[in-house]
């Protein structure tokens, strides 16, 4: 009997032990969605990937190396509403300074302003030709267990703009980022990504067609390395013109949302505006529908 006993009190152990790791394993996710979700629509359709999608406002919360293309001023803002009653917004700006582009955005994600998840980020870049390196400081104030902790954190980037036709992109985000003890140790999700993106036609012209293949590298216990591909497609004539966007998201922790994702633009004010659309299903949380809007005068 006591053999027996002994038995059970390990598995129940275990157990336990178990349940306690996926809790906080849980939490350390929640705790963190504001620094993770795609900061823009357009991003959002092709599956998150942003590394090396040059010349968006919205680059700024994956590279800030990407504002570099940004010819005098870009503007974009985001809005994600999902059934559980929270919501998803970002709003971002860049502007060119000579041979410098800065950059600020932020993030809100809950069900109320006043109690939501908040991050805040300002980019600059310094370009030399092709090349262009850039750094972001980043404040993050969440709750975490019923308290309200905030972080310092900050972003490195390089990216290489080949004229239109195609981007190659790297950052490191998250350096720092400790809630501290309050936060049971928590720290922002520390990433790092390199991807490329090609133009297989002029982008300027009629017809378009753009490929961005992204991997993704989070820290030890975040899991496993994977890949994110996107492909973005359409025709625009005199200014005015539809995109469409699929993305495919190689999972490397369990995860209840799809692995597939779609979007779409349109173009209009001779292609200096676009109105973003994506699409994103989740067994958990319900589908995700994100609408933006990217201004480029």
């Amino acid at each position: 009997m006591k053999g027996r006993h002994d038995g059970v009190t390990r598995r129940l152990s275990v157990t336990l032990l178990c349940n306690a790791m996926m809790v906080s394993s849980l939490s350390a996710q929640a705790a963190s969605l504001v620094a993770v979700l795609p900061g823009s629509a357009r991003a959002a359709g092709m599956g998150g990937a942003g590394a090396a999608i040059v010349g968006d406002a919205g680059a700024i919360f994956a590279n800030p190396a990407a504002l570099a293309t940004v010819h005098h001023l870009a503007v974009e803002a985001s809005y994600e509403a999902h059934p559980s009653g929270t919501s998803f917004s970002t709003g971002a700006l860049a502007v060119r300074l000579g041979r410098f582009d800065w950059g600020v955005g932020a993030a809100a994600f809950g069900k109320s302003y006043t109690s939501a998840d908040l991050l805040g980020v300002s980019s600059l870049v310094l370009r030399s030709g092709m090349v262009a390196l850039g750094v972001t400081g980043k404040y993050a104030r969440e709750t975490v267990a019923g308290a309200r902790v905030d972080a310092w954190a900050g972003d490195a980037g390089l990216a290489i703009a080949i004229f239109d036709l195609a981007a190659l992109g790297v950052s490191v985000q998250n350096i720092g980022g400790d809630f501290g003890q309050a936060a049971g140790g928590l720290h922002l999700p520390r990433r790092t990504r390199a991807g490329f993106t090609l133009n297989y036609v002029d982008p300027q012209g009629t017809v378009r067609l753009l490929t961005t293949l992204e991997g993704q590298w989070p820290a030890t216990g975040g899991g496993s390395a994977f890949v994110v591909l996107g492909l973005e497609g359409g025709v625009v004539a005199r200014g005015v013109g539809v995109l469409g966007r699929i993305g495919y998201v190689g999972h490397s922790t369990a995860t209840s949302a799809s692995p597939f994702t779609g979007g779409a633009s349109v173009e209009l004010a001779g292609g200096r505006l676009h109105l973003d659309y994506a699409y994103r299903a989740d067994a958990a949380l319900g589908a995700r529908h994100r609408m933006g809007l990217r201004w480029m005068p």
